[in-house]
């Protein structure tokens, strides 16, 4: 589950650490209202109005604006709130803009140089520990800074049993470039970051960017959380933050009926039992020549309300050309699954593309009879080389 950057914030602010000083707003009224307040605060004249969306690149898009006085906060908040902002990390449609969070400007000169820093914990798997990478190059894209400078990328893996020890917050400050002030408030802000991280079951916290501004204080400028769904029962507080409206419709209807699916841009259905055996059916889509439509896991209850539901989500995305269905039969049977399809297929009525079944394990030559009996515009084959072949022969 993503966060907006305000909630974020949030948590990061309760957990002790400085960040910008910001208000939500809905429209351009609150907008104006949340600058006035926040220069009543900070002594601030300028403002920064954030589009509030879950993706990236908002500043690229227009979605990030400098106002330097009430009458541009008021102009830059009516233009941000409503528009589909188009980023990097959206759909060439775009996110809608519902709310803008309006922010005290943090880069006003003063004694002190400031800079900018990326900062972000999440889990390294090959450890099976946590790890924080940061860099002093906070503010760019850090995929392109891990490529063309490499060495500007540190990390400290965290050992979850003793947390961030003293000397690897003050390494951390170190390799940054840090001193006085600034370095005791690194030493500070990594703490509470890290139990920001641990105390909101997230799989991802991520700065960028962290700043020392020029008083010489740590704060953070933007954030990104993206909490672990599994956690989100014993943490309450958190699940409330979830913005639907921020979600793809067809995976939130997808989840009322047990189904893990995430929506992509190829063009070939998939409908398969198991994570594992989904990664695998869409590699083989794309070695065929097609490209996966989606990610979608029907669970071991392949029945054929949830193959109906699961065909139903596919058939809405025009781009799909054909479903290919591959159920490994374990703790489902093969020939369930199969009268599944055929109850499925026909009670939603014609369906203009075709259909290909790979179904193995428990009664799956009966499955087979099933489908070929049928009478439907549907494809069975054994092997997964033959569903290869198909897809191939159908695309072409």
């Amino acid at each position: 589950m993503n966060l907006h950057e305000f909630q974020g914030k949030q948590i990061l602010e309760s957990y002790g650490a400085t960040i910008q000083k910001g208000i939500l707003a809905y429209n351009n009224k609150e907008a104006l209202e949340a600058a006035k307040k926040i220069k009543q605060e900070t002594g601030t004249s300028f403002f920064v109005v954030k589009a509030q969306v879950h993706a990236g690149g908002r500043g690229k898009g227009g979605g990030i604006k400098l106002a330097k006085s009430f009458e541009e906060v008021d102009s830059f908040s009516s233009s941000i709130i409503g528009m589909n902002l188009v980023t990097p990390q959206t759909s060439k449609e775009g996110k809608k803009v519902n709310k803008v969070l309006v922010c005290q400007d943090v880069y006003e000169p003063g004694e002190f140089e400031i800079r900018e820093f990326y900062f972000s914990i999440l889990l390294d798997r090959k450890t099976s520990k946590n790890v924080i990478v940061y860099s002093t190059e906070g503010g760019m894209d850090i995929e392109e800074v891990a490529e063309k400078t490499p060495e500007l990328i540190f990390k400290e893996i965290i050992n979850p049993d003793t947390g961030v020890l003293s000397f690897q917050a003050r390494k951390i400050a170190f390799n940054l470039g840090l001193k006085g002030v600034a370095f005791k408030e690194m030493l500070k802000f990594v703490n509470s970051a890290y139990n920001a991280y641990l105390g909101s079951d997230s799989s991802l916290v991520e700065i960028n960017p962290l700043i020392q501004n020029s008083s010489n204080n740590i704060l953070a400028v933007d954030c990104k959380f993206v909490i672990d769904d599994n956690s989100i029962y014993r943490n309450t507080e958190i699940g409330l933050m979830r913005d639907k409206s921020e979600e793809n419709p067809d995976e939130l209807e997808a989840a009322e009926f047990g189904l893990n699916y995430v929506k992509l841009d190829g063009n070939v259905g998939c409908v398969v039992n198991g994570a594992g055996l989904a990664m695998a059916t869409m590699d083989l889509i794309k070695q065929a020549g097609g490209n996966p439509a989606n990610f979608l896991d029907v669970g071991g209850t392949a029945d054929a309300n949830r193959v109906e539901q699961a065909f139903r989500i596919i058939l809405k995305d025009n781009n799909v050309k054909c479903i290919l269905v591959n159920i490994f039969g374990g703790i489902v049977r093969c020939d369930r699954v199969a009268q599944g399809i055929v109850d499925a297929y026909n009670k939603i009525g014609e369906i203009n593309i075709p259909i290909i079944v790979r179904l193995q394990g428990t009664n799956a030559e009966i499955a087979k009879d099933i489908i070929d009996s049928s009478g439907l515009q549907v494809h069975s084959v054994t092997l997964f080389k033959d569903a290869a072949l198909k897809v191939q022969e159908l695309l072409s």
